[in-house]
């Protein structure tokens, strides 16, 4: 109560309203004969007290001071506009507790105080961390740095701290290969995708097998101009994953570059889904995320989601309120081009994610964003995938094998095209799944119909 000051119904003040009368309605300490003040003695307000009189709103402010002090002990002018935001935030205590313990304030308090104009280039000369990723898009998110692709243009600071220990030569290769071939290519279809695509982690692994071939090359003694088919069937046959295919892009740019000759890689083996969740453990997992109000309620959502349309996990993540359409009878979820039906209760709980105030107190944005039905730990971003994947793994709920039964099972009824409008998924991989599920999907489905048929004859033979 003391953290909900309002206006006491018996003397008009607002207070902390500390007791009822006898229809329930909340009263004053003055009006209840408890003399206790709970007024700031520095900006007057009632209620939040902290420490010395003073309330939390004053104690936030001036933590918040002295977290962002420069090397003259004030705010620089760059970092006002997140003070500002850091000051007014509605809750001061968990913002006050932030302060004090998160590691994310320790960086961005030798940051205030080296006195250097923060900026993306700056932060890209740090380590790349969880802390460092955090304070980019706090500075982001309350307008102190321009928004920017994050997940590509994160990828050349890390590139300059994995070439660190690696050869110059290695160097002068893997950074015209990253900028003018890979992220190139990234940043174009970036600009026209629909649905973001965390494409970080692919780049990378693609510089990095880069550059284990070229200290692979050394070892034997080889140059680029050397290289023959041999040598890359060696390349391909000492493979223990299917990792060291992605060379075929770094010896693509080197073709095009005439550093090599021409030389061919193998596609990568295809691959048919592995680890299907069995229907009978399917179905009993999506009554529960439909039923069991001890489960989060997100978990129950993006668990139903996952095993009714196999989404993946991205675009879950980046689910907002304009993808759910209510009706005055149905409501709908818009996956791909065309909005899928829901069951009505996961249409209530996606209605309860859209409509329900958020858990923790948001900083306010420079620039309007998007509002999460899946909201993460990151100032203005949504949870991420690995988190989303823990979190439903927790719970029970794998989402792998998940996600396959019900794509599976969805290629099994549809075709291609239609599968590919209500999920979202390319043609192509529409077409692989349709085709598998076709052919294997059926014969498991008549298997298992054959053996439930199986069972009550053979307990009335028993009998």
């Amino acid at each position: 109560m003391l953290r909900s000051p309002a206006e006491c119904p018996r003397c008009g003040t607002v207070q902390p309203l500390i007791a009822r009368d006898d229809d329930g309605a909340g009263l004053c300490g003055p009006c209840v004969g408890f003399a206790a003040d709970y007024t700031c003695t520095q900006c007057g307000r009632a209620g939040n007290p902290h420490s010395r009189g003073r309330c939390a709103h004053c104690v936030l402010a001036e933590r918040v001071s002295a977290l962002l002090a420069g090397p003259d002990g004030t705010v620089v002018p760059q970092l006002e506009p997140l003070a500002a935001a850091l000051a007014s935030l509605p809750s001061p205590f968990p913002a006050i507790q932030w302060i004090k313990e998160s590691p994310n304030t320790r960086l961005l308090a030798q940051l205030a105080a080296e006195g250097q104009a923060l900026s993306h280039e700056l932060l890209d000369e740090l380590p790349p961390s969880r802390n460092q990723r955090y304070i980019r898009q706090l500075l982001v998110h309350t307008g102190v740095l321009d928004e920017r692709h994050e997940d590509l243009e994160r990828i050349p600071g890390w590139l300059e701290h994995e070439l660190a220990d690696k050869p110059g030569a290695h160097a002068k290769l893997a950074r015209p290969f990253l900028h003018w071939f890979l992220l190139r290519r990234a940043r174009q279809r970036a600009a026209i995708r629909h649905h973001p695509a965390s494409a970080d982690r692919d780049l990378r692994r693609r510089v990095s097998v880069a550059l284990d071939f070229l200290a692979w090359m050394d070892q034997r003694g080889l140059a680029l101009g050397d290289l023959a088919q041999e040598h890359i069937d060696d390349w391909i046959t000492g493979a223990t994953s299917q990792r060291r295919y992605l060379i075929r892009h770094f010896l693509k740019w080197t073709t095009s570059r005439r550093l090599t000759r021409e030389l061919t890689i193998p596609s990568i083996p295809s691959q048919e889904p592995q680890n299907l969740l069995d229907e009978d453990d399917r179905w009993p997992l999506l009554q529960r995320c439909l039923t069991d109000d001890a489960l989060p309620t997100d978990v129950r959502a993006a668990g139903a989601i996952t095993l009714l349309f196999g989404p993946s996990t991205e675009r879950l993540c980046h689910l907002t309120p304009e993808h759910l359409k209510f009706g005055e009878k149905h409501a709908h979820l818009v996956l791909g081009r065309h909005p899928v039906l829901l069951p009505p209760r996961l249409a209530e709980l996606l209605r309860h994610l859209a409509e329900q105030p958020l858990l923790r107190p948001q900083l306010s944005r420079v620039h309007p964003g998007p509002q999460w039905l899946f909201p993460g730990m990151v100032p203005g971003k949504p949870i991420s995938t690995h988190g989303m994947t823990q979190k439903l793994n927790r719970h029970g709920i794998p989402v792998r094998t998940a996600r396959n039964a019900a794509l599976a099972a969805l290629a099994a009824d549809l075709p291609s095209p239609i599968l590919a409008d209500v999920t979202g998924m390319h043609r192509h991989t529409a077409l692989r799944w349709v085709a598998y599920a076709r052919r294997d999907w059926a014969e498991y489905l008549a298997a298992r119909a054959a053996t439930h048929t199986k069972k009550p004859q053979e307990r009335n033979e028993r009998e």
